[in-house]
C-alpha cells in the first residue's frame, strides 16, 4: 500500500494529470453537492414540471453569458414579484369591505432588444368577488400608456401581447400599423422604425378588492431572449437542472461500471489461474463466445423492449463487460504471479485457497488494476450518453445525454439553439479527457516502462 501511495504523489510530475485530477475532483464536488441542495424528488419534480412550475421563463432562451461574447446586449429576464417583497404596494380603503392595493413594478431596461414576452401573474384569493386589476404603462421619458384590464383569479395571467385593444391603442400611440404589443411598449418615438428606448420603465397596477378578506399578489415578468447561466429548454425549463444532475448520474454510471467490472474481472480471472483445470477452461470460454456478443445493441434491444431504467442498464453494462478480453490479460499476470516464491511458502504454511487468491494473488496486480479503472470510466459515461441520445435513456432522470437527445429532436441546431446541444458536449467531452489523462498518468507511473526518461 505504501509503494502504491508514493506512486501516487508522483502524478504531480504531471501536468495534465494535475488538470485531470483538478476536473474530475470538482466534477465530484458538484456530484457530492447537487443531491444535497436539490434532493432527487425535487430534481425530478422540476425536470418533468409544466408551466405551473415554469411559467415565468423564457422559452428557448439562451444563457446569460452569451452577452459576453456580443456586441448586442440582447434582452433579460425580469421578474418582480409581490410575494417575495421585491414591489412597492400601497393600500387605500375606498369603502367598508373594498379597497384599493397599488403595485409599482419598476425596473430599468438597459437591453438593445425587445423582449419576447410580458405577463402580469394574478394569484387571487376570495370568496365570490373576483379582484378587478387596472394597469397603466410609464416609459422612461415620460409618456404614460394604459395598459389594460382584467378580473383576477387564483392562477390567472395577463398576457399584454393577446390584448387587441391594447395592440390598437399602440398603433394610435406609435402611428406605426401591424406594430406589437411589445414592440409598442417599449419603442423609442424619437428614432425612425422601432428602437428600444433604454432606461426606468414602471408598471402601476391598481387592483380593486370587493370583499375583506380578499387578497392578490401580482408578479411581472419581462422575458429575455437570455436567462440564466445554462438557459431554458421549449418547455422554458432551465437547463441548469440537468447539467447539475447529469453530473452525479454520470459519475455514478462511469465509476460504478469501471470500478465493479475491473474488481470482478480480475477476481474471476484469479480463481481461474488459481484453481485451473476445467474451471480455467469454463471461463476462458465464456470469455471467447462473449467477446463477440455486441454489448449496444443488447442495450437497445432491452430499452426497446424492455425497460428503460438506467440501474438495469447498468446491471447489464456489468454483467457483459466481467468476461471482457481483460481476463486474458489478467490471466497471463497471474499465470507469473501463481509461480512466486512467496506462493509456495503460503501455500506450506497452509494458507487456504481464497486466502491465497486474495491475499497473495490479487494484491500483486493492483498497480496495474487503478489505471484500468480510471481508463474505462469515460466509456462507460459515454455509453450511457450514447443511449439517452437514442432515445434509450432513463425516461424520468435528466441526464446529459437526455438534453441532447431533446435538442436533436426540436432542431435545436436548425433553430440556432446551439447552447443546449454544445453544453451537455462539452461536459462529456470534459469528463472524457479528464479520466483520460490522469489514467494515461498513471500507467507511466506505474508501468516503468511507459515512464518518460
Amino acid at each position: 500500500m505504501k509503494g502504491i501511495v508514493e506512486r501516487l504523489r508522483q502524478l504531480g510530475r504531471y501536468p495534465t494529470a494535475v488538470i485531470g485530477l483538478v476536473v474530475i475532483v470538482l466534477l465530484l464536488v458538484i456530484s457530492i453537492i447537487t443531491p444535497i441542495v436539490m434532493p432527487y424528488n425535487e430534481a425530478i419534480r422540476l425536470w418533468r414540471g409544466g408551466e405551473e412550475i415554469w411559467g415565468r421563463y423564457p422559452r428557448n432562451a439562451a444563457p446569460a453569458w452569451r452577452n459576453w461574447f456580443t456586441s448586442t446586449d440582447v434582452s433579460n429576464t425580469i421578474i418582480l414579484d409581490s410575494a417575495k417583497g421585491d414591489v412597492e404596494v400601497t393600500t387605500e380603503q375606498l369603502s367598508e369591505g373594498t379597497r384599493e392595493n397599488t403595485y409599482n413594478f419598476e425596473f430599468d431596461f438597459p437591453y438593445d432588444t425587445f423582449p419576447p414576452e410580458v405577463t402580469i401573474f394574478a394569484n387571487a384569493r376570495y370568496s365570490s368577488k373576483q379582484p378587478f386589476i387596472e394597469m397603466t404603462w410609464f416609459t422612461p421619458d415620460g409618456r404614460e400608456i394604459r395598459a389594460g384590464e382584467f378580473s383576477a383569479t387564483p392562477n390567472g395571467s395577463f398576457r399584454f401581447a393577446q390584448d387587441e385593444r391594447l395592440q390598437r391603442r399602440l398603433e394610435r400611440e406609435t402611428g406605426i400599423e401591424g406594430i406589437s404589443v411589445i414592440k409598442g411598449l417599449f419603442d423609442d418615438p424619437a428614432q425612425e422604425g422601432t428602437q428600444v428606448l433604454q432606461g426606468t420603465y414602471r408598471l402601476a397596477a391598481t387592483a380593486l378588492l370587493f370583499e375583506p378578506d380578499s387578497e392578490v399578489d401580482l408578479a411581472f415578468v419581462s422575458y429575455g431572449e437570455v436567462h440564466g447561466i445554462a438557459g431554458t429548454d421549449h418547455r422554458r425549463r432551465d437547463l441548469s437542472v440537468a447539467l447539475l444532475w447529469g453530473t452525479p448520474i454520470a459519475m455514478a454510471f462511469g465509476l460504478l461500471a469501471a470500478l465493479s467490472t475491473t474488481v470482478i474481472t480480475m477476481a474471476i480471472a484469479a480463481v481461474g489461474v488459481w484453481y485451473g483445470g476445467w474451471i480455467d477452461a469454463s471461463i476462458q470460454r465464456i470469455t471467447e463466445v462473449n467477446s463477440i456478443i455486441p454489448l449496444l445493441p443488447i442495450l437497445i434491444m432491452v430499452g426497446t423492449l424492455y425497460s428503460r431504467s438506467i440501474w438495469l442498464m447498468l446491471g447489464l453494462v456489468i454483467l457483459l463487460s466481467i468476461f471482457g478480453i481483460q481476463i486474458k490479460q489478467y490471466r497471463a499476470i497471474f499465470l507469473q504471479v501463481k509461480e512466486s516464491p512467496y506462493i509456495d511458502a503460503a501455500r506450506a504454511y497452509g494458507a487456504g485457497n481464497m486466502r491465497i487468491v486474495f491475499r497473495y494473488l490479487v494484491p500483486r496486480i493492483l498497480p496495474l488494476v487503478i489505471p484500468a479503472i480510471v481508463t474505462l470510466v469515460p466509456g462507460f459515461v459515454f455509453l450511457e450518453a450514447s443511449l439517452a441520445v437514442l432515445g434509450l435513456g432513463d425516461p424520468v432522470l435528466p441526464t446529459w445525454g437526455k438534453l441532447i437527445n431533446d435538442a436533436a429532436t426540436q432542431g435545436a441546431l436548425f433553430n440556432g439553439y446551439y447552447y443546449w446541444i454544445l453544453q451537455p458536449s462539452v461536459l462529456l467531452m470534459i469528463a472524457g479527457l479528464a479520466f483520460a489523462m490522469v489514467g494515461f498518468a498513471l500507467d507511466r507511473v506505474f508501468n516503468p516502462r511507459l515512464r518518460e526518461v
